[in-house]
């Protein structure tokens, strides 16, 4: 107990060195902490990028490529789906509700989605957060549109824009459709998914724009005007892919086996929490470089705590050599090192802690309103109070060199006076 009164003491006479390394360490702790809440966000924000959808269907693959190009736009389908299988699955007596995706066209790098209203009715983001409008509103006619937040802001588009759709899905194309021009409806809010880099355009919009197509090019006798082909039959014959709800959790197996193995067409039903999974741990090194950062901040901060105690020691000999003077025995100042260390990496601990949950709170509406992600309130959880244990331990190992160095010098050292 007086050891650990004449420790404090021995710091409030070194108040400001003791105050710039507390914010060291504090700062240290704060970027290890929050290091590790984005490593954690950044999960869960992805393995919700789809959220209330029991089963993604598409043309059989693999269920990671069919996650890429149904959910992420990455990529192309190895195939399409008929739309009487599409139907078949969407009238079955488990499925309460579906979206049909169709994909294959860009706009100005950016991918076009056709898909019917329920679109805007079902899917789901983060915890089951639905689909919002900025400004506008859903598309009802064929050459209608609605963009995602972030096409609007870097394309600069608003409500009542007309843009022009391009033939496949690449960031360059050269032949546009260019006489069958889309009309703006709505902007989405930001999701933080990748429907904020999406140009949604209906089921029918797709046909329209393909009317006279025939291997990647149309015949110049079959280029309608889009008003002409507005009034025309305009029923798909295929999509990419299919959302689908279950009226019943339970039956997501039983469904998922049945579309595996259906005979009329190759398809291919996955689980998207899943497929998010694998496709999460196939991108682990992203998680492995956080981690390492995680440990190289840390370690940061030790070090400048470790330099603060060093570069303190010969302004502190004569106070070593007054403690054993005094009747202190070596191990007693040795102890006075590491006591100073875990007060020092406790409060510094203590004051990370309080820095990343005020960033957190701080920065949490304005990244849901600018960016679309909803990050969870940070509360320390056992992990991080594990941490800040693993964090006094290392500071108390890495203030036995200080405390070996002064328990060394001998106390003749410490009372001379060198001119």
């Amino acid at each position: 107990m007086i050891l650990l009164k004449l420790t404090w003491r021995s710091l409030w006479n070194r108040r400001v060195s003791l105050l710039l390394t507390l914010l060291s360490v504090a700062i240290s702790i704060a970027l290890l902490l929050g290091v590790e809440y984005i490593r954690k966000e950044a999960r869960n924000s992805f393995m919700s990028t789809i959220s209330g959808t029991d089963l993604v269907v598409g043309a059989r693959s693999g269920p990671v490529q069919l996650l890429l190009y149904s959910v992420f736009r990455i990529g192309n389908a190895t195939n399409n789906i008929s739309w009487d299988s599409y139907q078949h699955f969407a009238q079955h007596k488990w499925v309460k509700w579906t979206v049909p995706l169709s994909l294959g066209d860009s706009h100005r790098g950016y991918r076009v989605l056709g898909t019917n209203t329920d679109y805007f009715k079902y899917y789901r983001y983060a915890n089951k957060q639905n689909l919002t409008f900025q400004s506008g509103a859903p598309f009802q006619s064929v050459f209608d549109t609605v963009v995602g937040a972030e096409v609007a802001t870097q394309l600069d588009y608003k409500v009542g824009d007309t843009i022009i759709l391009a033939h496949g899905a690449g960031p360059t194309s050269f032949t546009k459709h260019e006489n069958k021009p889309f009309t703006i409806t709505g902007i989405l809010k930001p999701t933080g998914t990748p429907v904020d880099r999406t140009v949604h355009v209906s089921l029918q919009g797709i046909e329209a724009i393909h009317v006279g197509w025939e291997d990647g090019a149309i015949a110049p006798e079959l280029d309608l005007p889009a008003a002409s082909v507005a009034k025309m039959d305009l029923q798909p014959k295929v999509i990419t892919a299919f959302l689908t709800g279950l009226k019943t959790r339970s039956a997501a197996f039983r469904l998922q086996r049945e579309i595996n193995d259906y005979r009329r067409e190759a398809l291919l039903a996955t689980l998207p929490g899943v497929a998010l999974a694998e496709l999460w741990n196939a991108l682990g090194q992203f998680e492995i470089v956080l981690r390492i950062i995680t440990v190289f901040v840390l370690i940061a901060g030790l070090l400048g705590m470790l330099t603060t105690l060093l570069s303190t020691l010969n302004e502190r000999r004569r106070e070593m050599a007054i403690l054993r003077a005094v009747g202190a025995y070596p191990g007693q100042v040795f102890l006075l090192f590491i006591l100073e260390a875990c007060i020092i990496a406790v409060l510094g601990g203590l004051g990370g802690m309080l820095i990343t949950g005020f960033v957190v709170g701080f920065a949490q509406p304005w990244i849901a309103d600018a960016y679309g992600l909803y990050l969870n309130y940070w509360l320390p959880q056992s992990a991080d109070w594990l941490l800040l244990a693993l964090v006094i331990l290392l500071a108390m190992l890495f203030s036995i060199i200080p405390g070996w160095i002064a328990y060394k010098r001998s106390l003749q050292d410490g009372l001379t006076v060198k001119v």
